[in-house]
């Protein structure tokens, strides 16, 4: 029986939750979640959780911060002069916006306060601080990619310039 290891695609339904029941993200209603073990594309204590786990099986974990987005850190809180907020821009309380940085990576903020002079951003992960509880099911296990990859086409043969009938699924009747 084929185990999840690294170097391999391994495709998964999930469902995060918060401590208080709260659904954050779940693959319901889409296609699974395809990663390549050990390429750091997912949080690492999800990551290690899936590693042996079989094609097929379901499992329940909860991952204390330090093994999701880490602990809450004040000193990634800062303040910024309305000045400096872009023309057309109206901050409101709540509202993800996000920050260039020098490097060219964008980082996400939230605005948590507002006063006559000042704009507050949180830049810590909107899920910091928290445990996070997921259900998961394996439900592919393989060495090469079995998801279409961003612009390359449906995978029936069509080019991505979107030659599928009418846009439906690409195996009804595709080309």
């Amino acid at each position: 029986m084929e185990k999840v290891e690294n170097n391999m695609y391994v495709s998964v339904h999930y469902k995060g939750t918060l401590n208080n029941g709260e659904v954050f993200d779940s693959s319901e209603g889409r296609m699974p979640l395809e990663i390549l073990m050990g390429g750091g594309q997912l949080i690492k204590g999800f990551e290690d959780s899936l590693a042996g786990m079989a094609l097929k099986e379901k499992k329940t974990f909860t991952l204390a911060p330090e093994d999701a987005y880490g602990q809450r850190e004040e000193n990634l809180l800062h303040h910024f002069p309305l000045s400096e907020v872009p023309p057309g821009v109206i901050p409101e309380v709540g509202q993800l916006i996000g920050l260039q940085m020098p490097d060219g990576r964008q980082v996400p903020a939230q605005v948590v306060q507002i006063d006559n002079e000042n704009v507050t951003l949180d830049l810590n992960h909107p899920l910091a601080g928290q445990a996070l509880t997921f259900d998961i099911e394996v439900v592919g296990i393989s060495n090469t990619p079995t998801q279409i990859q961003p612009d390359s086409g449906c995978g029936c043969g069509c080019s991505s310039s979107g030659n599928c009938n009418d846009g439906g699924d690409c195996g009804e009747g595709c080309c």
